[in-house]
């Protein structure tokens, strides 16, 4: 089955998690771009100093490195037949650019999944991945700071895809069984 989809919603929604649950069942890569991001951090290349010197401070990392990524990412042959995008794109400019990658590649989004929490239980949960990880990107400012940019950057970009007719929100709080179940079912029109 072919599955071209975005991921979204704020930290701690359980992108990640809901992603990788997606992409086993729908048998597409789960692309994040978090996950490249921190493993070029611990790796310490040129890349990972940069990301770091945004993401320690809560900021997101620049659209120029983040775009190319994405690009050389969605053009490997894993990707060819779908694929799930967690935290991309970000902003409006990101959309532009996502766009233009994939009439590039001669294909274009099925659907854009926005999984939904309350801002008190996305504080709770990523003060306790925190702990449990020990993620020195998740200090109690970077955390408020994150989601102060995706209510201001990223959370606009739903109404874009609404209008386009690929909007499928999903509640993301409760067990992840029953989120997976959710976003199965929300999505199987789109997915045909």
């Amino acid at each position: 089955m072919t599955a071209r989809l975005v991921i979204m919603g704020p930290q701690g929604a359980g992108k990640g998690t809901q992603a990788a649950r997606l992409a086993d069942r729908l048998g597409v890569p789960a692309i994040s771009t978090g996950d490249i991001f921190r493993a070029n951090i611990k790796g310490g290349t040129d890349l990972g100093r940069l990301a770091q010197e945004y993401t320690a401070q809560g900021e997101l990392v620049p659209d120029s490195v983040t775009n190319d990524m994405v690009r050389d990412r969605l053009a490997q042959a894993d990707a060819a037949e779908g694929f799930i995008l967690d935290g991309y794109p970000r902003n409006a400019a990101q959309v532009t650019e996502l766009d233009e990658i994939l009439a590039a590649l001669g294909t274009r989004l099925d659907a854009v999944v926005e999984l939904t929490a309350e801002r008190d239980e996305l504080l709770a949960r990523l003060r306790n991945r925190a702990q449990v990880e020990g993620r020195d990107d998740d200090t109690e400012e970077a955390i408020a700071r994150r989601l102060d940019i995706y209510a201001e950057q990223t959370a606009p970009l739903t109404t874009a895809y609404g209008e386009r007719g690929l909007l499928v929100r999903v509640d993301g709080i409760g067990e992840i069984d029953e989120i997976t179940a959710r976003l199965t079912d929300a999505l199987a029109p789109a997915l045909g």
